[in-house]
């Protein structure tokens, strides 16, 4: 798993048959200061994320089994969770309602 916030939206109506119709965002990983990598990735979010949410992803055969599907999906990265609050060391990162 790793940490991610959405920092916009793919919309794409054409799609291959085994992708559906789930919601697209896209997301910036975040590093362990809690920083936002530069490179954008695409994911399916079947929970809703809105943009400037912190989510948590995975990729590979996990992000499949997220969609229906059976495993076999087109999908390499998918939104597991949405984020309330990341605490490391007695410091808070991030906070969803701060």
């Amino acid at each position: 798993m790793r940490l991610a916030k959405v920092v916009g939206q793919v919309v794409a109506t054409v799609r291959s048959d085994g992708l559906g119709m789930d919601k697209l965002v896209m997301v910036r990983f975040v590093d362990q200061a809690g920083a936002e990598e530069p490179a954008v990735a695409v994911a399916v979010d079947k929970l809703g994320a809105g943009e400037g949410e912190w989510v948590l992803t995975v990729a590979g055969s996990s992000a499949r089994m997220t969609v229906d599907g059976g495993g076999q999906a087109p999908v390499d990265l998918s939104v597991i969770g949405i984020v309330d609050e990341v605490t490391s060391e007695q410091a808070t990162w991030f906070q969803k309602h701060s």
